[in-house]
């Protein structure tokens, strides 16, 4: 950056100080100081005449809101690994740079996924309850089984960094192969767990679990539909903890209470948050939590310094660490 006036730069939320402050040394910033997001109009208005804005996956980055940004505008980077909120074109037509915290939150989320699994399908919720409202009575063989991981067949849709590594966190409790579906094969990554490299049908045939790890693209969006439920085993348990638009909400439900298949965890909804009245929070065999893959304190302090880092790179007119490309 030269020696002239400070950047701006908004800060749309109240962020890890570790990420803050790097800006902070160097740009004038004005920090939406709240867990709450701003309003539509507060938003266009905080961004007016900035040159770096660092968002969340929550915030809408449009058209208009480059518009109420202006001309001077350098980069927008977003503390996500994922993009889908910004509309990269527009940005591109622009010469706005975008920057993303890809990798940082792969062990924290493939930790959440594993955990979303187990507690769905070793039914914890309902045995939580059970103890709470004093349903808990003498032990009983039959009462609250639930599918074991020893022996099973784990199908994982998107085989990237995040399902590659949930499978290598499955791997000790015994599963009997690994199944997984994307783009391309990847033998590299599907040698190491002994993975075979399916299509969706087959997968979603075969597996005892399936899990989501895709990005949300305008080809997966909906992919888990009620024609996708149909083709898994009525045993099977579903988790996702990609992006909600992934699964197609309302078949899910119907799926779930007519016992088309056997459970599902979920990390993420739509809509986020999820209405208290939701029919899938009053199912016994759904576990439903508020979007918190990535919540462990070492890992949102290293994306907010990536996320801070992106937009240093991008104010200086350098290459970003991690740049989405157009």
């Amino acid at each position: 950056m030269s020696s002239g006036a400070r950047p701006r730069v908004f800060i749309s939320r109240r962020i890890p100080e570790e990420g803050r402050a790097l800006l902070a040394a160097t740009c004038d910033v004005n920090s939406w100081e709240s867990d709450e997001p701003p309003s539509h109009s507060e938003y266009l208005q905080a961004v007016a005449g900035v040159d770096g804005i660092l968002c969340l996956l929550t915030d809408t980055i449009n058209g208009e809101l480059l518009d109420a940004a202006g001309p001077g505008l350098k980069v927008v980077s977003t503390l996500s690994v994922g993009y889908d909120h910004i509309d990269v074109k527009e940005c591109a037509r622009r010469n706005v740079k975008i920057g993303y915290t890809p990798g940082i939150l792969t062990a924290a989320t493939a930790e959440l996924t594993v955990a979303l699994l187990l507690a769905t399908s070793r039914r914890l919720k309902e045995g939580i309850r059970a103890v709470e409202n004093g349903e808990w009575g003498s032990w009983k063989p039959m009462w609250l089984c639930g599918p074991g991981l020893e022996g099973a067949t784990v199908g994982i849709v998107g085989f990237g960094r995040i399902g590659v590594t949930v499978g290598r966190c499955l791997k000790p409790f015994g599963v009997a192969s690994f199944l997984y579906s994307g783009r391309s094969e990847k033998p590299v990554e599907a040698k190491e767990l002994g993975a075979m490299f399916v299509s969706f049908d087959e997968l979603l045939a075969k597996s005892d679990f399936v899990v989501a790890c895709c990005a949300l693209t305008d080809k997966t969006r909906n992919l888990f539909n009620a024609s996708a439920f149909k083709k898994m085993k009525n045993s099977a348990v579903f988790v996702n903890t990609s992006r909600g638009g992934i699964v197609n909400q309302n078949d899910l439900i119907t799926a779930l209470q007519s016992g088309q298949i056997g459970a599902a965890g979920l990390d993420v909804t739509t809509p986020e948050p999820l209405p208290t009245d939701s029919p899938l929070l009053k199912l016994d065999n759904c576990v439903v939590l508020p979007h918190i893959a990535s919540a462990t304190h070492k890992t949102r302090a290293a994306m907010a310094v990536l996320a801070a880092n992106n937009l240093l790179a991008g104010l200086r007119g350098d290459k970003l660490p991690h740049e989405i490309q157009i």
